[in-house]
């Protein structure tokens, strides 16, 4: 009964721009632990084989240290590992494949399936009908030809693709790609691991999208996973498991302050987080002066314990109280400033966002002097 974990989507040579570099260096980094872990696991779990469907590598152009760096991180396993193309490293006649051969890379436990074919593993139990991509988009599905495929009738019939089921994904897919949504039934078989999707996702009881195993997007959709794979034999249904394996949690989270008590909530939920979370948070309504310093106070602890944090401001206006005011001292010029920043945060263009931080700093520095600890 041959037993895989099967993966996909390991973008291996990301890079994260829009994090601060400290964080981007991190984050890269979390995708080679990611495969030293399913190393780990699979010779942990007694794997047969490590399925790969596609998108191993981000981009042809990564340099020959980051592909030495993806083979050795395969040295925990020493299992067969068996690799496709996807559409950011498709097997061009030169591509990080053909670079990777030339540098002595590829382990000999490691095997590329660059070509469309079959290949058997008879002492394993199973024979591999792969579809890598040669190019980067394509209009044709490239797994029909599985359907008339031959394959020795003891072996387990096992599908190893990289696209988008028709019909059945969301519109922003990472490829075009198709592939036909009853391929496993068609084609007689036993499992069709598939990648592109970056989420887990079980189409049918043979046919699965592993998703990344370390997320990278802000997005619900079950990523960070592996699915461990039983198959009884040819013809039987494959008992399928996802099991979680990313290291970093990542949330989007679009919270709108209106009263006291949704700070309150707000700041028990950021103290509950741990530390490996990335998260993105936009920020809404409104708040007292009060109620801001206790919210910098917050993301202020939160950014040095979680692995990142972004904030986004823009639609939280800040409303000083009569009594925040009051408290300040501000009378005069002064005064009449602080009245027209409170003014100009209702304005619907740049000018909004630019008020709301004049007015903290300017509130901040009334506040000191007020406390007396400013000069």
């Amino acid at each position: 009964m041959p037993r895989f974990l099967h993966t996909a989507d390991w973008q291996i040579g990301r890079q994260y721009g829009r994090f601060a570099p400290e964080d981007a260096t991190v984050l890269a980094e979390a995708r080679y632990a990611a495969v030293e872990r399913i190393a780990a696991l699979a010779a942990r779990e007694s794997i047969d084989a490590v399925l790969v469907a596609g998108d191993v590598f981000d981009a042809q152009a990564v340099s020959d240290r980051t592909i030495r760096r993806l083979f050795n991180a395969l040295q925990g396993y020493q299992g067969p590992w068996i690799l496709i193309p996807g559409n950011h490293d498709a097997a061009l006649a030169e591509s990080v494949w053909t670079r990777a051969q030339r540098l002595g890379a590829v382990p000999p436990h490691a095997h590329l399936l660059l070509e469309p074919g079959v290949r058997t593993f008879p002492d394993l139990g199973f024979a591999v009908l792969a579809a890598p991509l040669t190019q980067r988009q394509t209009h044709d599905d490239l797994t029909a030809w599985f359907d008339a495929a031959e394959t020795p009738g003891n072996l387990a019939r096992i599908g190893l693709a990289h696209g988008s089921v028709q019909g059945l994904l969301a519109e922003d897919i990472d490829s075009p790609n198709p592939i036909a949504a009853d391929r496993a039934a068609r084609a007689r078989l036993d499992y069709l691991a598939l990648g592109d999707w970056h989420g887990f996702k079980q189409i049918d009881e043979r046919t699965v999208y592993s998703g990344t195993p370390e997320p990278e997007r802000f997005r619900d959709n079950a990523s960070g996973r592996v699915v461990r794979v039983d198959v009884p034999g040819p013809g039987r249904v494959p008992a399928v498991e996802p099991l979680e394996i990313g290291q970093y949690c990542w949330l989007a989270w679009d919270e709108r302050l209106s009263v006291a008590s949704d700070l309150d909530q707000l700041i028990g939920r950021l103290d509950c987080l741990p530390p490996e979370t990335v998260l993105d948070l936009t920020l809404s309504g409104a708040i007292d002066l009060a109620g801001d310093r206790r919210l910098d106070q917050a993301l202020s602890v939160v950014q040095g314990r979680c692995r990142s944090l972004g904030i986004h401001r823009a639609g939280l206006r800040l409303e000083p109280t009569d009594e925040d005011i009051a408290a300040l001292r501000a009378d005069g010029y002064v005064g009449e400033v602080l009245v027209q920043l409170r003014q100009r945060q209702g304005a619907d263009n740049e000018d909004a966002e630019t008020a709301r931080a004049a007015l903290a700093i300017l509130a901040g520095l009334l506040g000191d002097l007020a406390a007396g600890d400013a000069p």
